[in-house]
């Protein structure tokens, strides 16, 4: 029941457009919560029948089987339990994921305008930039992609002016690619570039975009992008890969 209250509490939110960044973080972290004491649970039913299997049969095995059947029935329960809340859990991080339809920021020429009001909603919400772009580049070091996703467009729809705006880009184009979203990573990367030429994640993000559009079959953007990586940042370790993927898709 617990469950099923945030589930619908996360998803109203977040697809009414009316979550805060702290709203977010919250429900995700009750969420995994619920889901490591369902784990717990099912450790120890699982350690309770292990020790009945290895147990010597005793004289009343009627009473014995009865116990084990018990213990069985409830480990079943629980791992029915535990595998319907990762469902539901990866659904609602999947809504959360498309629920904000524009995943970029607004335009350097809108950025000064949101700037004051992008610092005032984080004192409402209580969570500074640094520490919600840590929290989303956490679950993308930890292979969480979904989430970090979700946490890297929440962060580039509450923080657009950051100073971190441009490496929130980056990592949210990294979360799609390692989804192998292969269309949204190329249009966040393309942003990037677009928006912030001089970034020092540019180049990084140039060699994705190449990577990507090869993955997508788009072998002559891919060459451009490479090329350009190339011949702009000679310098960069990007420069290196890109010569050897360049060679790679002649």
């Amino acid at each position: 029941m617990i469950v099923m209250i945030l589930l619908a509490s996360v998803s109203t939110l977040m697809l009414g457009g009316c979550a805060t960044h702290a709203d977010f973080l919250e429900v995700r972290e009750q969420l995994s919560k619920i889901s490591r004491s369902h784990e717990q649970d099912r450790q120890r039913v699982d350690g309770e029948l292990r020790r009945l299997q290895s147990v010597e049969p005793v004289k009343d095995t009627d009473s014995g089987k009865q116990r084990f059947d018990e213990v069985a029935s409830r480990l079943q329960k629980i791992e029915g339990r535990l595998a319907k809340l990762e469902e539901s859990v990866s659904q609602t991080v999947a809504k959360t994921d498309h629920a904000i339809s524009d995943p970029r920021p607004p335009k350097l020429a809108r950025q000064t305008q949101l700037v004051e009001s992008a610092t005032a909603s984080a004192a409402v919400q209580g969570i500074t930039p640094t520490a919600a772009f840590n929290l989303a580049y956490n679950d993308y070091l930890n292979a969480k992609y979904e989430l970090a996703a979700a946490g890297f467009q929440r962060f580039a729809k509450d923080f657009p002016g950051s100073s971190l705006a441009p490496n929130a880009q980056y990592w949210l184009g990294e979360s799609y690619y390692n989804l192998k979203d292969y269309g949204r990573a190329t249009q966040t990367f393309e942003f990037l570039v677009a928006e912030y030429p001089g970034n020092e994640k540019t180049p990084a993000a140039l060699y994705k975009l190449g990577l990507a559009t090869a993955e997508m079959g788009d072998l002559t953007k891919s060459r451009k992008n490479l090329k350009r990586v190339v011949e702009e940042f000679p310098a960069s370790d990007e420069s290196r890969l890109a010569k050897n993927k360049l060679a790679e898709i002649r």
